[in-house]
């Protein structure tokens, strides 16, 4: 090397430290920000918390009380210091004193083998319940503005984000008449794992939203009298939030793998699979693929569930003007023609399937013929309720349809792939695979 490349070469090293050393960093600020500050301000009190269980019918407080809870509306502990909340719930400040809010890890924080993890899915939540019963019990009607979850894992997330947009100007103030900008509250939405967005170009499952975005990760932040200076003041906290979900890896699969088996798995992925969901390992690669709806065959709801009027209307907003460009503002939404076919790290820990969580087991997208119509399943997440030959959740598969008699709670828990949003066709790529080939890709994607 000629000496006079010497001092080039250092300098780049040094820069390219003190930028690794700045990311390390900023993960680590969003790490504590995510484990300890509300973003939103309470909105119910604490004693709601302590009375909810009148709402469940019985006659007296159940022992180990926070279990309780947390089993009765698929909650999970906290893997940190939580005020003997579970994740999502979080002491917050605002106009009721001592009062709880909630927060994006209500959807964003799920458990495994009864791990919980930040940035997993949560397969298990009924967040209708949640906050329906939480109302009542602070002295509410209970009556939530439109369907928060219609099936128990899933939420209507997209329409949240419709309503709340609509009760904004641009600007993000307050304003008294809701804009109409299409809400659909049956598109059955299933949270994706935090970890897979390093690879992703694009957010959300039909690719909508630029995967650089911190102001698009801020939405939930509108279901509350935050004003305009507070989503100014919290940009540079999300900004770090988003590094530490950069950070973020999937847990490893806890079960021992045969690996010849899934070496002939890696093959016949390689042939099969990759195309669409890329290749791993130390030189990975991920092609950012939106599938067109005619392709892919899967349930269209979530697809036309955000309208054009959502889309003119949020690019006009505080959102979309996160980074000027030259003709536009780069962070815009865009309307797209499919979904977007994830990549597969940690595929194993991530079931249910497709965007409306329709699927069980990778098992069952590989066979598209081996779906169940109507099932059920414990909503818990211990080794007993996990299939490690199929790789997602044990279910009992049902006959009949719910009962319309039966109480709504219950009604939640049974999944019937007729009705809206939950189809559960399409993508049927793997039904040409022979059984020992589905085999083989499954002991693959177990390495992951």
């Amino acid at each position: 090397m000629p000496r006079s490349m010497l001092p080039l070469l250092i300098t780049m090293t040094m820069v390219a430290t003190a930028r690794a050393d700045s990311t390390d960093e900023a993960a680590a600020r969003g790490r504590r920000a995510l484990e300890s500050q509300s973003f939103n301000p309470s909105v119910w009190a604490r004693s709601a918390y302590e009375s909810v269980w009148k709402q469940w019918g019985l006659k007296e407080k159940p022992t180990k009380y926070d279990r309780a809870v947390r089993e009765h509306y698929g909650l999970h502990p906290a893997p940190f210091p939580n005020d003997g909340l579970p994740m999502g719930l979080r002491k917050g400040n605002g106009l009721i004193a001592n009062g709880i809010s909630v927060d994006c890890l209500v959807c964003h924080g799920g458990s495994i083998m009864g791990q919980s993890y930040i940035g997993l899915g949560n397969s298990e939540l009924d967040v209708q319940a949640l906050f329906e019963d939480l109302n009542k019990a602070s002295g509410r009607s209970g009556r939530l503005p439109f369907c928060f979850s219609n099936v128990r894992g899933t939420s209507e997330a997209v329409g949240m984000a419709v309503f709340l947009l609509g009760l904004r100007d641009p600007n993000l103030n307050l304003q008294l008449k809701r804009r109409e900008l299409g809400l659909h509250d049956d598109v059955c939405g299933d949270p994706p794992a935090w970890w897979l967005l390093r690879k992703k170009k694009t957010m959300y499952h039909t690719g909508g939203s630029d995967a650089r975005s911190v102001r698009s990760m801020m939405q939930f932040m509108m279901g509350s009298l935050n004003t305009r200076s507070t989503f100014d003041k919290d940009e540079a906290t999300f900004r770090d939030i988003r590094a530490f979900m950069l950070s973020l890896r999937p847990p490893k699969y806890p079960f021992p793998i045969d690996r010849d088996l899934a070496a002939k798995g890696e093959h016949v992925f390689k042939q099969t699979c990759s195309k669409c969901h890329g290749t791993y390992g130390e030189n990975w690669t991920y092609p950012n693929r939106i599938v067109k709806l005619d392709e892919i065959g899967t349930d269209p709801k979530r697809l036309h569930g955000v309208t054009d009027e959502f889309g003119e209307y949020y690019n006009r907003t505080w959102f979309s003007r996160e980074k000027p460009g030259w003709l536009s503002d780069e962070y815009t939404a865009r309307p797209t023609n499919g979904y977007q076919a994830p990549p597969l790290d940690g595929i194993w820990a991530t079931a249910p399937y497709l965007h409306n969580g329709s699927v069980p087991t990778v098992y069952n997208m590989l066979k598209s013929d081996s779906r169940p119509k109507i099932f059920t399943r414990s909503f818990k997440t211990d080794k007993e309720d996990y299939d490690p030959v199929k790789l997602g959740w044990r279910v009992q598969v049902l006959d009949k349809p719910a009962d319309s008699n039966l109480a709504s709670y219950e009604r939640r828990k049974i999944y019937d792939t007729s009705q809206p949003g939950r189809g559960n066709s399409g993508h049927v790529f793997g039904d040409d695979l022979s059984e020992d080939e589905r085999l083989a890709v499954i002991e693959y994607l177990k390495t992951l």
